[in-house]
């Protein structure tokens, strides 16, 4: 701030972009930095440096220096950055480059790079004579080496597990054992290689157990581990004879959800969540990729099937009875927002939202009350202006209690709330788009670094987020745990089905769902879900998005209206909705856009196009392609750019899809707008410019009449 002859102050920016600078072959950006420097008026007494209040004889000066960040370079500067680089100037450096390295360099490759040769032993009783400028040198080189050793392991100890040898790991421990033997990085380095070494063999000890108890082939009956007395799982399933899970109140069931939430939550591994890792999730021999997000979008879809299981599980019940469990339901989601469980409490409500319950108009009628707490709550996570409503929530949730006294990292402290534990299908689609939207190498077999501090900005949200969880205070409750697991769970196809058992559709009423031809129920109100994404880089679900989409697929219930998620007729009596295709944890995945706001990205995707960097006016932006098929909500998100050609469209959408033997030929692109309403793009057509720039881009593939190839879809 800046003072004036009249006592008003001036706003001046601190920081203000300059431009860019090439050095030995990286990329910098120059930024200036404005710091103010306090000088006394003459005569006014000594000088007083780093007043907070300038007294009224004083006046301002301000310092400009140069701030430079690096942007690109390969990867040999990248390392050598890590040890030679100015915190000051770029603080963000180390802890971006340790967060996203994985995405494009193996750790053992960095550690190569990173660690300098060991010393060769000396011979006893030889001294070496040191030059002291060199020494200095080479000590300061040492320690910044050792510096980044200890905040990797701390910060990212699973970069080194590599079972069985751990040899990166083997690598850290030598180099430390010399350069800082009685280190407290040394002592961590070992501590880490012994607790995988003791991992690795209670694992193998447990699935030992678990081939034991199995028995021999053949078994019709074994008692459930981890189960109660009552729980047996025979040839045709699980029995359960204990209390079901609404017999608990309404407390007990929101707490267990929250501590199970908690765990898997404080289990995550961001660098799991980056788009680029993410979005192979599908490929075949993935199954192993992001197993702690898998197991998030697990619990996710347990607990809304859980939902549609204890509401639509028996078609017999009576009406007042349905009411009763959607009216708690309604107040356990409420209890889950008054403890700051965001995730299970959008599960709860996309199940309340999704067309088998919402469709109900006899047998699922609420209380005015407990409607009335129902569209508070979906007004959360209403789709109005890119889900502004959730994310700013989200945002003061997180930053509660931070103003009346920051607790230092990682220190408990009794005045901040626990929590909030937040929608991961948020971070997951913001980090997708990211990865979609900007390269990862640039001119010159330069790494994109630009793209990795975005990320990391995002990375750094989700960490701030589970060291705040870490302080719930909630203990396991085995009988509600067993009884949730033993809950008839159903999918978005028995749903339905039961749904129209309990209710039949009526052909005539006008509110009655409809199905558009040939595509899935999901499909639809994935692509209502986004249609409001094309202004930020976290709209579309993209790679992180395919079959089922359950782990969030409705849009949010406005109070002045009802949901339009299910604008859809119901299919003639007989006709069972389009197959929501195979069910796997990794394949139900959230939508949901951007971060706005104090939450925000500094993404060039502020509007519906994007300006390409390197190329004189041309334009670009991310649109979601879907094939219309029997394998139900598969969206693939691709850059699309002001030269691209329909053919051009249509062959990088289904490679993205991973469809065998693609024929372009056999294909048509269609524009999904609002209304149930389709833009067909003609062949040869530009289609940046032939579609519809008022509404988002999403697109479906369509098989020509008569077209001889069949289609085959790696899922």
């Amino acid at each position: 701030m800046e003072r004036t002859a009249a006592g008003k102050d001036l706003a001046l920016a601190p920081l203000q972009d300059w431009g860019e600078e090439t050095e030995d072959g990286a990329v910098y950006s120059v930024s200036l930095r404005r710091q103010r420097s306090q000088r006394s008026s003459p005569g006014a007494g000594p000088r007083v440096t780093q007043a907070l209040s300038p007294a009224p004889d004083t006046f301002l000066h301000y310092r400009t220096s140069k701030v430079r960040a690096l942007r690109a370079a390969r990867l040999e500067r990248l390392v050598r950055e890590l040890v030679s680089g100015d915190p000051e100037q770029d603080p963000g450096f180390v802890p971006a480059f340790l967060a996203t390295h994985r995405a494009f360099v193996p750790t053992g490759r960095v550690l190569g790079l990173l660690l300098p040769p060991p010393a060769p032993p000396l011979p006893p009783g030889v001294e070496i004579k040191k030059t002291e400028g060199r020494d200095l040198t080479f000590n300061k080189n040492l320690r910044a080496v050792v510096s980044v050793l200890g905040l990797w392991l701390r910060d990212h100890p699973q970069d080194f597990w590599d079972p069985p040898a751990h040899s990166d790991l083997g690598s850290v421990c030598n180099f430390l054992g010399w350069a800082a033997p009685s280190g407290a990085e040394a002592q961590e380095a070992e501590k880490l290689l012994g607790d995988f070494l003791k991992e690795a063999k209670a694992e193998q000890e447990e699935e030992e157990q678990c081939q034991t108890r199995a028995g021999p082939p053949g078994t019709a009956q074994i008692l459930c581990p981890d189960s109660p007395v009552g729980c047996l799982e025979d040839e045709e399933g699980l029995v359960w004879e204990g209390p079901e899970l609404l017999d608990f109140s309404v407390d007990d069931v929101a707490e267990q959800l929250t501590l199970m939430d908690v765990e898997l939550f404080s289990r995550l591994r961001p660098f799991e969540c980056l788009g680029s890792v993410w979005s192979q999730r599908d490929r075949p021999g993935a199954t192993s990729i992001a197993p702690t997000v898998r197991a998030t979008v697990t619990q996710f879809n347990t607990v809304t099937g859980c939902v549609l299981g204890s509401v639509l599980g028996e078609p017999g019940l009576a009406a007042p009875q349905r009411a009763q469990r959607l009216e708690k339901w309604i107040r356990i989601a409420q209890r889950c927002r008054e403890l700051r469980n965001f995730s299970s409490l959008r599960a709860i409500l996309s199940a309340l939202q999704s067309n088998p319950i919402y469709r109900l108009k006899r047998s699922g009628a609420v209380s005015r009350e407990p409607l009335s707490t129902f569209r508070k709550l979906a007004q959360i996570f209403s789709d109005e202006n890119n889900h502004l409503s959730s994310r700013e929530i989200l945002s003061q949730e997180a930053t509660q209690g931070l103003q009346e006294g920051d607790a230092p990292t990682g220190s408990p402290s009794s005045k901040l709330p626990p929590g909030p534990i937040p929608y991961l299908g948020t971070f997951l689609t913001d980090l997708v788009m990211l990865d979609t939207a900007l390269p990862d190498m640039l001119k010159g077999d330069l790494i994109n670094f630009e793209k990795r501090r975005k990320e990391w900005e995002i990375l750094a949200r989700i960490q701030q987020l589970q060291r705040r969880c870490q302080s719930y205070c909630l203990s396991p409750h085995p009988p509600i745990l067993a009884a949730l697991r033993a809950q008839h769970k159903l999918s978005e196809e028995q749903s339905y089905r039961i749904s129209r058992v309990i209710e039949p559709p009526a052909s005539s009423c006008p509110s009655s769902p409809c199905i558009r031809r040939q595509i899935s129920l999901t499909k639809r109100l994935s692509a209502k879900l986004s249609r409001e994404r094309v202004s930020s880089p976290g709209g579309s679900p993209g790679d992180p998005s395919s079959s089922t989409s359950r782990f969030c697929v409705s849009p949010s219930l406005s109070p002045a209206s009802p949901p339009s998620s299910p604008r859809t007729k119901d299919p003639p009596t007989g006709s069972p909705p389009a197959s929501p295709g195979p069910q796997s944890p990794s394949t139900k995945l959230p939508l949901s856009p951007d971060l706005p706001g104090p939450w925000s990205l500094a993404l060039p995707l502020s509007g519906p196009r994007i300006s390409l960097p390197g190329q004189q006016g041309s334009e670009a932006r991310v649109i979601r392609v879907s094939i219309d098929n029997d394998h139900g909500n598969l969206y693939r998100s691709i850059l699309l750019t002001s030269q691209d050609k329909a053919p051009t469209v249509v062959q990088r959408a289904l490679e993205k899809h991973n469809v065998a033997k693609p024929w372009v030929q056999d294909y048509q692109l269609f524009q999904v707008l609002p209304g149930d309403r389709e833009l067909l793009i003609p062949d040869n057509a530009n289609v940046f410019y032939a579609m519809s720039p008022a509404t988002p881009g999403d697109f479906v593939l369509r098989r020509k009449e008569g077209a001889q190839h069949t289609t085959s879809v790696s899922l």
